[in-house]
């Protein structure tokens, strides 16, 4: 914040009615309120931090008077307690705030109206009564006590966190995950926070702790530390950690002496919960689950490629030529081979970049196997990669979870090896993508008899997940490999594809701006610049130039979520741009939603059937009834505004969020803040993903520098040495 402290402002008492929310941040409970302050005529700008905060409540704070250069005078309050407000006028405005489902702003006045400074009583003793006012039926009724129960419990579990020591608002989160239990579980063991709720990492976990009395050398802690620091390398895409490195990483966020981290170790080795082995002579420490996983894969894979496919002999020549006739494409030799050695396998990799032919072979393989009457599946670990396998191939593909039958209730599948799946081929496609936890379940319910078929391009970036399922697949030399490279001549036209091409080999891609090219680089030698460029590229100058929508159409892929042409910041300059809010919105998590905004669901739900990375637009706001509608590809789908942590903005979004996605134009900012993320598999996989026009905006230092960067960190897996038949 720029400004300063008022020279002559001791610290001082201040009490009022918050009658605005401006802002308020999930993650650390920063707030920014407009609050009349009695005894002062204006309202008074607020900045602090609240657990939970409503307008309409009453806040009692201590602080400091602040000038701000922007935005004037403030009260920075070091102390701020918030209580439900007992005024006629604040309860109106609590009510209306969209806490409750179920009550908006219409309905808060009529409540009020109707029962005065009693309306909470009346919530809890006398919910019969709500149906007095007009328009609350039976529904709406039931919708408001559920509301309000849930909120008296909430806020009994913040003041429990306050208390504790943390402000957050993910009250909501622990109150669905542990329910009426919530502060039990937590005072039993804080640590579980950081294994359960999403978005309370180890270090908010151990502050409660410390605050609950737990010694920092405490058993608990420690072993707690140590799971911490191997969830930390697995978001990293580890399964697990060299033994040096994790008693290196656990000693530094624990700050206690190696000997108690090694004795941890020793119970955690003996609970079952880790487990020690090698990679190659280095001798790591995998969580168990990601250890026995990887184990599976390859015990199942090997098994899967025994014997022969369950379709009759074919010979492969004349199979050949029928499908040439068939599709009018001729094979070219590599695809000829490849179509030889997948009517013979039970296991097979296909792997290639853009414009090599990968999907005009596996559609090759799948008309010559279903014309002798082979069931097929088809299936990819995205929704829209699965249409596009759809749409590509003329058969249904269908999402992983899809697949496998997701079941909302355990968010585990219904398909597995007491339940396998119906087909004699399943075909894989993006399975660059796919983690070992996924691969895992999925060849779990592969019939045993059943062949597959796994396509996927080894060179983008490996999944987000754990693992690096499909570059050891291939590395192991386990199972027969597809490797194509030859660029077909009509895509060799598309300067996308040659350029991704040229970036895979390491070597800058061909800049000059053709007439009617598909690849463009618009250089900005300063990141201010790159903004206001990137901007007008996006909102002006692809529309008017390809007529394209620069909502539907158009993804800024970002190599970092971090900086100022991060995926964040863009996010809140391009909604600016592209589709400002008006007075339908709702301001929850440190965003602001209104209708018309591309979001992004950024979670697993198995419930609403929505996967973590899908895209979608939101439809309808409903303050009345604390709703929202987003359209995920014509599927409304309903959140509740407490439930608007799954959604991000997504006018811009990571690369490694967007693999498996295809968009019509993709625009990447590239400048040197970005450098600890700029690698060639990065990029590689960013220009990918457009489909009729990539942009590169920013520097060209910072394009050399991902270009001549192989990039990435080793990930430790274990899965190549299972498959090679390495086994301890």
């Amino acid at each position: 914040m720029s400004g300063r402290a008022i020279d002559s402002s001791p610290t001082e008492a201040l009490a009022g009615l918050v009658e605005r929310v401006t802002f308020h941040n999930a993650e650390n409970g920063f707030c920014v309120l407009r609050v009349k302050v009695r005894g002062q005529r204006d309202l008074v700008t607020v900045v602090g931090h609240a657990a939970m905060i409503s307008a309409g409540e009453f806040v009692q704070m201590s602080g400091r008077w602040f000038n701000d250069h922007t935005h004037g005078l403030q009260f920075k309050a070091e102390f701020l307690k918030a209580s439900p407000p007992t005024t006629v006028e604040g309860i109106e405005r609590y009510l209306g705030s969209g806490m409750i489902r179920g009550i908006g702003p219409v309905y808060a006045k009529k409540l009020v109206k109707a029962f005065g400074e009693a309306v909470f009583d009346l919530i809890e003793q006398e919910p019969g009564r709500l149906r007095e006012v007009t328009g609350i039926g039976p529904k709406r009724a039931e919708r408001i006590v559920a509301g309000w129960a849930d909120q008296k419990v909430i806020r009994e579990i913040m003041l429990f966190l306050h208390s504790n020591g943390v402000g957050t608002s993910r009250a909501v989160r622990i109150f669905k995950t542990y329910g009426q239990d919530a502060v039990k579980l937590i005072s039993e063991n804080p640590y579980r926070l950081a294994k359960d709720i999403r978005g309370i990492g180890f270090k908010t976990a151990d502050q409660i702790a410390r605050k609950m009395g737990i010694a920092p050398d405490a058993m608990i802690r420690v072993r707690a530390g140590i799971s911490y620091a191997l969830g930390e390398a697995m978001d990293e895409g580890h399964c697990g950690l060299p033994v040096g490195e994790l008693l290196t990483s656990t000693a530094e966020l624990l700050e206690v002496a190696t000997p108690l981290i090694e004795m941890a170790l020793a119970l955690e080795l003996e609970a079952g919960d880790v487990v020690a082995d090698s990679v190659g002579d280095t001798g790591c420490i995998f969580l168990a689950g990601l250890y026995r996983a990887e184990q599976s894969i390859a015990e199942r894979l090997r098994a899967c490629a025994i014997g022969r496919p369950l379709w009759p002999d074919i010979d492969a020549e004349k199979a050949m030529t029928w499908v040439e006739g068939k599709t009018g494409l001729a094979l070219a030799p590599s695809q000829q081979e490849a179509v030889r050695l997948a009517l013979h396998s039970k296991v097979l990799v296909i792997t290639g970049g853009p414009g090599v032919g990968k999907t005009t072979l596996v559609n090759a393989i799948l008309k010559i196997v279903t014309a002798k009457g082979t069931d097929v599946q088809l299936c990819a670990p995205t929704g829209r990669a699965a249409k596009r396998l759809s749409e590509s191939t003329g058969l249904e593909g269908k999402t992983i979870h899809r697949l496998l039958e997701t079941d909302p209730a355990t968010g585990s599948f219904k398909r597995d090896d007491t339940n396998p799946l119906t087909c004699d081929l399943l075909v894989v496609d993006e399975a660059s993508m796919v983690d070992v936890l996924l691969m895992r379940s999925l060849l779990r319910a592969l019939p045993d008899n059943a062949a597959v078929l796994i396509v996927g391009d080894v060179d983008q970036l490996p999944s987000v997940g754990p693992g690096q399922v499909l570059a050891d697949i291939i590395g192991s030399g386990a199972v027969p490999v597809v490797r194509l490279t030859e660029v077909f001549r009509q895509a060799a036209q598309s300067r996308i594809i040659t350029n991704a091409h040229r970036i895979n080999e390491g070597r800058m891609p061909e800049l000059s701006a053709e007439k009617g090219s598909d690849f463009y680089f618009v250089e900005a030698a300063e990141p201010e610049v790159g903004l206001r460029k990137l901007l007008a590229v996006v909102r002006d100058r692809i529309p008017a130039r390809f007529g394209l929508d620069p909502v539907r159409d158009v993804q800024v892929l970002c190599p970092m979520n971090r900086g100022g042409l991060g995926a964040r910041s863009l996010n809140i300059e391009l909604q600016q741009a592209l589709n400002p809010p008006d007075e339908v919105k709702v301001e929850r998590f440190g965003w602001t939603y209104g209708p018309g905004d591309k979001v992004m669901q950024i979670a697993n739900d198995y419930d609403r059937d929505v996967f973590n990375g899908d895209l979608g637009v939101i439809g309808r706001i409903d303050v009345e009834e604390g709703e929202l509608t987003v359209s995920f590809d014509g599927r409304d789908v309903v959140y509740g505004f407490g439930e608007l942590d799954e959604l991000v903005l997504a006018y811009a979004t990571t690369i490694h969020k967007s693999q498996g996605s295809e968009y019509p134009a993709v625009v990447i900012p590239l400048v040197t803040q970005h450098y600890a993320m700029l690698a060639r598999n990065l990029l590689y996989t960013g220009v990918t993903r457009g489909r009729k026009l990539v942009v590169l905006v920013g520097q060209k230092k910072a394009l050399a520098i991902a270009v001549r960067n192989q990039g990435g960190r080793r990930r430790w897996s274990k899965l190549r040495e299972w498959l090679a038949g390495s086994f301890a």
